[in-house]
């Protein structure tokens, strides 16, 4: 299994000095092939190559003659010998870059980042819509290189440091704050500049840790259902009768975060006083990612810690949900209020979650556990009642529902949670639409009401908030 460790490095000054221009350099060399790129595609629009090597012919009102040689990835890559032999000078900043000083792989590297991003543009969407145009990077946007033929030595004294050798680089020092399992096998490594240094990601082969297989028969036993709460401090609600809290880190620091804003936004562009606005401005926008990652991963671990090997979650369309209310206009043409004020809290509060991050760590950490995570359909789950044929949760605002025959208190969170489980037991019921309204046709609800109703009297009961100590290990 191929995995990545990152770590902190701890370099000289003269050592930051070079990386700062190996950057400078793989920024400009990426931009330069991303300008051929898009200057030939101007100027040669009649036939466009698409990289599957299919044509198409795109309409151009003035015939361009005979098409020229498109920029690929050997024909630039070929540029670099040439390059070499003699210093580059920046048009625009007059810099002067020495392409020899860097890595000739990490170049390489940067010519492969080109074509994917590019390919990708041409390529389109399943419609044949081409979006995310590949942009010019600037300081801010592009921030790692890739570097081939490291290696890595011993642990100093005490085992505090690390100590990796870089080609044209050296030693450098690494802060060892967390072991590199036996047996793993360094393949390459990447360095990342952020906000307070630089790290390394460390590209390892494990061949103790075996290649995943899901072929894992979910049971209702083994599995679990997780709905996306947002409600209030509740994160994730389970079908185990279990809420995990959320964190909000983004709620907790945004007044801190707009005070600086604006005082970076008073400043004169470029002068000493505005950058140092915005390094502290960076350094914020850090911790929240970090205190949101670490939350998922913690999240994640809590979940797995329970024992089940199949995880069920709802499949968002986060794009969909963030996505802006169309304004209303009325018959003289003046905009009337459709909503947007109390969605644009909503949509923060969806990016704040961020549920795609916390969905992609949990399936990363299951298929390392030996477990799986699958989406699943969330269609009607929400509404209908885990336990009887009877469309309940209607409207968002209804929360809790008393069931008089059973007396019996129905979380909608809970409830959600169950019914994506036995979605993803593919016990849910067939649901069909007559007249704008949902109809059950067919039904298997009373094979699992024995084991439903148990959860929903556990929550009635207890109502925890998180995972007990007994199941976090």
């Amino acid at each position: 299994m191929i995995y990545n460790y990152q770590y902190r490095l701890k370099l000289t000054t003269e050592q930051k000095l070079e990386l700062n221009n190996w950057l400078r350099t793989c920024r400009y060399w990426y931009n330069r092939q991303l300008g051929e790129r898009f200057n030939w595609w101007k100027h040669n629009r009649d036939y466009a190559v698409i990289p599957q090597g299919k044509f198409c012919q795109i309409a151009c009102t003035i015939k361009l003659g005979e098409l020229k040689e498109q920029p690929n990835y050997y024909n630039q890559k070929r540029q670099l010998p040439v390059i070499k032999k003699n210093l580059l000078t920046v048009g625009w900043s007059q810099e002067i870059l020495d392409f020899t000083s860097v890595p000739s792989q990490t170049l390489q590297e940067v010519c492969n980042r080109v074509k994917l991003a590019f390919n990708r543009y041409i390529a389109g969407d399943k419609n044949g819509k081409r979006n995310g145009k590949p942009r010019f990077k600037n300081t801010a946007r592009f921030r790692s290189m890739v570097i081939e033929g490291a290696s890595l030595h011993s642990c100093s004294v005490g085992g505090k440091f690390l100590y990796l050798t870089l080609p044209k680089l050296g030693l450098v020092k690494v802060r060892h704050h967390r072991p590199i399992p036996n047996g793993a096998i360094l393949k390459s490594v990447q360095l990342i500049k952020k906000a307070d240094g630089w790290y390394v990601n460390l590209r390892l082969l494990d061949n103790s840790i075996p290649e995943f297989s899901s072929d894992i028969i979910p049971t209702w036993s083994n599995s679990m259902g997780m709905d996306a709460v947002l409600h209030e401090d509740d994160y994730l609600a389970t079908s185990e009768g279990y809420k995990l809290p959320s964190l909000k880190s983004f709620r907790k620091s945004q007044n801190k975060l707009a005070q600086v804003s604006q005082k970076k936004a008073s400043k004169n562009k470029g002068s000493k006083a505005r950058r140092k606005l915005a390094q502290r401005e960076a350094r914020i926008h850090q911790r929240i990612a970090r205190a949101r990652k670490d939350h998922a991963y913690n999240t994640a671990c809590a979940l797995l810690k329970t024992g089940k090997t199949v995880f069920f979650y709802e499949k968002l369309n986060l794009k969909g949900l963030s996505r802006k209310n169309n304004p209303k206009k009325d018959e003289q043409g003046r905009y009337l209020k459709n909503g947007q004020l109390a969605k644009s809290g909503l949509n923060k509060s969806w990016a704040d979650a961020a549920f795609g991050q916390f969905f992609s760590i949990l399936k990363y950490k299951a298929e390392k556990a030996g477990a799986v995570a699958r989406e699943v359909n969330p269609a009607h789950t929400t509404q209908l009642l885990s336990y009887k044929d009877e469309f309940v949760f209607t409207d968002c605002s209804i929360r809790e529902y008393w069931d008089e025959e059973l007396n019996l208190l129905i979380d909608r969170d809970i409830n959600a949670g169950i019914n994506l489980k036995r979605v993803g037991l593919d016990l849910f019921p067939t649901i069909k639409r007559r007249k704008g309204n949902p109809v059950v046709k067919t039904s298997t609800t009373n094979s699992t009401l024995k084991e439903v109703l148990l959860v929903h009297k556990f929550w009635a009961t207890r109502k925890p908030t998180s995972v007990p100590s007994g199941q976090r290990g």
